[in-house]
């Protein structure tokens, strides 16, 4: 089976409340619709949106009702992510479910947006997994992929699909779809990036394939987006290049360089000197200053 077919379901949610329900509706329509479909992708904390106080042990209930869904829908289910509480740490942990409810694998994002995700801990695992008879994919959650090393560590392990759930309601969501094209083309993947509309995120979900080309690119409203992997097509661009062109992961392979910003206690006397990962501080406005 060289073929999977995947929808990202960019939905209008609301935060600090509960949005399993419409969240259930949504994917439970798209399947009738679409009864193909294979996998299910959601947003980001797309469940109650960015509040901790939602933070639970996993497994827990919230992650239990996805269960019941995948089992309903029939699908491989991705719940964007959650927030997981383990003694006095909170993660940002993403959940993937197979078809019969049993829960997949678990990933927790590596790169909290700091300094505004506050109070949340930082993952130290990557995440792979295999769909029997259809390929590897690999978890990566919003900021991650502003790394480009984190997604080149999951094409290391294998992984050919690139699950992106994302929450960005802000003004370089642009350049964000820049970054998941760069990504895509420089690993050779699929990079499937989902955001949520509404009061919550600014839509704009991209999937962008292993040449960087645009599979597809959301508008700000709600959006079921339905696309057909051909991993056939994605390993023949990591053999010969994409339309016989570059290939980059044989050269990264190949070359002998060992990177010097990745050896054991190296520092970087330029970064040293950026400061404190802090919020910009206030402009203090005082009398007679303008």
């Amino acid at each position: 089976m060289t073929t999977f077919t995947l929808a990202g379901l960019q939905l209008a949610l609301t935060p600090g409340t509960d949005n399993f329900p419409l969240i259930r509706e949504q994917v439970l329509a798209t399947k009738r619709r679409y009864p193909n479909l294979d996998m299910i992708l959601l947003p980001e904390l797309c469940t109650f949106g960015p509040a901790p106080r939602f933070a639970e042990p996993l497994p827990g209930p919230a992650e239990q009702r996805y269960s019941q869904l995948a089992i309903e829908a029939g699908v491989w289910l991705c719940n964007g992510s959650l927030f997981e509480r383990e003694g006095d740490q909170i993660y940002n942990t993403s959940s993937v479910i197979a078809p019969n409810g049993s829960v997949h694998c678990r990933y927790r994002k590596m790169y909290p947006f700091l300094p505004y995700e506050v109070g949340v801990t930082a993952g130290t695992e990557f995440t792979v997994f295999d769909i029997p008879d259809v390929g590897r994919f690999g978890l990566s959650i919003c900021y991650d992929m502003w790394f480009p090393e984190s997604i080149r560590a999951l094409v290391w392990q294998g992984a050919e699909v690139i699950l992106h759930p994302t929450l960005t309601n802000t003004i370089d969501r642009n350049v964000e779809l820049a970054i998941a094209r760069a990504n895509a083309c420089t690993n050779q993947c699929y990079l499937i990036d989902i955001n949520a509309s509404g009061t919550m995120g600014v839509g704009q979900s991209i999937i962008a394939g292993p040449g960087g080309e645009v599979i597809h690119q959301a508008c700000v409203h709600h959006e079921a987006i339905v696309v057909e992997l051909d991993l056939a097509y994605l390993r023949r661009t990591r053999r010969q290049g994409w339309h016989s062109l570059g290939q980059p992961l044989k050269s990264f392979r190949d070359h002998p360089l060992p990177f010097p910003q990745y050896q054991p206690g190296a520092r970087s006397e330029a970064l040293d000197q950026l400061g404190a990962l802090e919020k910009p501080a206030s402009r203090n406005w005082t009398h007679g200053s303008f």
